[in-house]
């Protein structure tokens, strides 16, 4: 009787494999998280990225290291998409569908706006809400009243309120908070 055969090792590839290790962690903590909340084990998140839990932990040390990572891939997302020619209503859209696929990543970041990871994002994404209310002003589209807080908050107002709601009833909350933000955004 012949011992089995071992599957053969994966050469490690050392740090040139670093980029696509973070790329597929962040990809796996999307679906891992998704589907079994903000305590999901990291070594589900690791095993599905195909990677040992010490590469997962060189990359993201905590949850919200790895929460800030996903959140900074939606915002470079939201900069391609809009950059150009979107307007504030894309960006609303945008943020339901984000929002609705990354509930529990939404939860592992409550409370933590003043923490320096999030503080960057923070600030990209205001510069990007600026934009897009400045363009939809001179289209006519959103009143002169109208700053970037107040799209800001209805933003985390949207996304706090999609990670609280039960999954079949996202989408009707999502559309309830769309008419409310799109009556008081309109020119007056």
């Amino acid at each position: 009787m012949t011992a089995p055969e071992t599957p053969p090792r994966r050469p490690n590839r050392g740090p040139a494999a670093a980029a696509g290790n973070r790329r597929a962690l962040i990809a796996a903590a999307r679906e891992i998280f998704a589907a079994e909340g903000p305590s999901a084990p990291f070594t589900a998140i690791a095993k599905r990225a195909g990677v040992g839990q010490g590469t997962l932990y060189r990359h993201f040390p905590d949850r919200v290291s790895l929460a800030v990572a996903v959140f900074e891939e939606n915002v470079v997302a939201l900069e391609d998409e809009l950059g150009d020619d979107g307007t504030t209503a894309d960006l609303l859209d945008r943020i339901v569908e984000q929002a609705t696929a990354s509930t529990a990543l939404v939860q592992l970041l409550l409370g933590r706006e003043t923490d320096p990871r999030t503080v960057e994002l923070a600030s990209r994404f205001e510069g990007l809400v600026a934009t897009l209310i400045e363009r939809d002003r001179a289209a006519g589209r959103i009143g002169a009243h109208v700053e970037p807080a107040d799209v800001a908050i209805a933003v985390s107002m949207l996304a706090h309120e999609l990670a609280a709601t039960p999954e079949p009833d996202r989408e009707p909350a999502a559309h309830r908070a769309r008419r409310l933000f799109d009556a008081a955004f309109a020119p007056r």
